[in-house]
């Protein structure tokens, strides 16, 4: 007798678990749909005619962004530490095969991911650059673009120097103008090689509030025209050991 109750208590436990886990799951759902779509924008005005001639006498700049922890987050069911909280729902998945093996990807985008990809690619030319494998990163790189057509050049990580355990990203491969080219990543180690070419993002997993790619809005807008990007970001090498 005392077994049954015991089974039945256990039955009820694995029930609650269930219901918790799924009450869990819609709750964050609705949490990140509504900070995904709620109205925090960058507003976009009109140039006046002053900033409408300079930006016709300073050349269009190449804007390099990293995938992993930058603009995404993923995981899959066979990775020992799952840092996403179970129950946080992902936005797409994707799937490829790795030495002969299929493995499914859950993609998380970074909040206003979208936004930000709309915006800095009316002011910039889009290059995605990730150490990740190409079967992988081709597949996110597709997502995030969503049939826009706006992340056209992909260097993916046989494109990357090894160096001390890590991969760094040759910006100069890109484009051998240095004076127009930088890269936003999370990881200092990918720009070792060029540190005043780099604007430093904190890596991003599963917070919904996060704003990180927002706030980068004014400082993307006013450093298309300038001459030499360089000239501005080197003035942040302070920020680029805080991740």
């Amino acid at each position: 007798m005392f077994s049954l109750v015991q089974m039945k208590f256990r039955a009820l436990l694995v029930l609650l678990s269930k219901i918790w886990t799924c009450i869990c799951f819609m709750f964050n759902r609705q949490v990140r749909a509504f900070v995904q779509y709620q109205p925090v924008k960058y507003e976009l005005f009109p140039l006046s005619p002053v900033s409408r001639h300079r930006l016709s006498i300073v050349q269009r700049k190449t804007l390099v962004l990293d995938l992993d922890e930058t603009l995404i987050h993923s995981h899959h069911n066979a990775m020992p530490r799952n840092i996403v909280k179970p129950g946080t729902p992902h936005d797409f998945t994707v799937k490829v095969t790795i030495d002969r093996h299929p493995v499914r990807f859950f993609v998380h985008k970074r909040p206003h991911v979208d936004f930000f990809l709309d915006v800095v690619s009316q002011w910039y030319d889009l290059v995605v650059f990730t150490a990740s494998m190409e079967i992988y990163g081709a597949a996110v790189a597709d997502k995030l673009d969503n049939g826009r057509n706006i992340l056209r050049r992909r260097y993916y990580r046989q494109h990357c120097t090894p160096d001390y355990g890590s991969y760094t990203k040759d910006l100069s491969a890109i484009c051998n103008d240095l004076n127009r080219i930088f890269i936003i990543d999370n990881s200092p180690a990918a720009y070792r090689c060029f540190p005043h070419n780099a604007i430093p993002i904190k890596s991003w997993f599963s917070d919904p509030m996060d704003i990180s790619l927002l706030s980068l809005l004014p400082m993307l807008d006013a450093l298309r025209f300038t001459n030499d990007v360089r000239s501005v970001l080197s003035r942040n090498l302070h920020l680029h050991g805080l991740w």
